[in-house]
């Protein structure tokens, strides 16, 4: 299953575990494909410089360098006519369509709030663990 994810939900899985960190873990363990594009990549490396800065001894770096090597990077163009309230989150939407990954999972009102744009189901993390992640024994 290919699958988008917010910033939102990187930085949650990453600092907090819990739905987000399952999300993150089912990757890593091959069971889903992350799908990102040159501008959300950018986007998650530029939140990681801002919390390095906050928090002292908080160091995305290696996950993001992760994600750079073995995510599937795709070209999205920019959605012309916009169709989030946040333009900043159009680029979730873009990378989903362009990439085939029918899911962009979000805690984002402004993303959930266009589920079903294209074919593109927005979803919590909850929604998604419960729908698509086989429970932990």
């Amino acid at each position: 299953m290919r699958v988008v994810i917010d910033t939102n939900v990187l930085v949650s899985g990453v600092f907090f575990g819990g739905l987000p960190g399952r999300i993150l873990e089912a990757w890593k363990d091959e069971k889903l494909t992350l799908v990102i594009s040159p501008a959300i990549l950018e986007e998650y490396y530029r939140v990681g410089r801002i919390l390095a800065m906050k928090y002292q001894g908080v160091d995305l770096d290696p996950l993001l360098a992760l994600l750079a090597m073995y995510a599937d990077i795709i070209d999205a163009t920019d959605i012309s006519e916009g169709i989030c309230e946040d333009p900043d989150d159009d680029k979730f939407m873009a990378c989903a369509v362009a990439g085939g990954a029918y899911v962009v999972v979000s805690g984002d009102k402004h993303l959930r709030a266009v589920s079903g744009w294209q074919g593109v189901d927005v979803m919590t993390p909850r929604a998604f663990v419960e729908r698509y992640l086989p429970k932990k024994r």
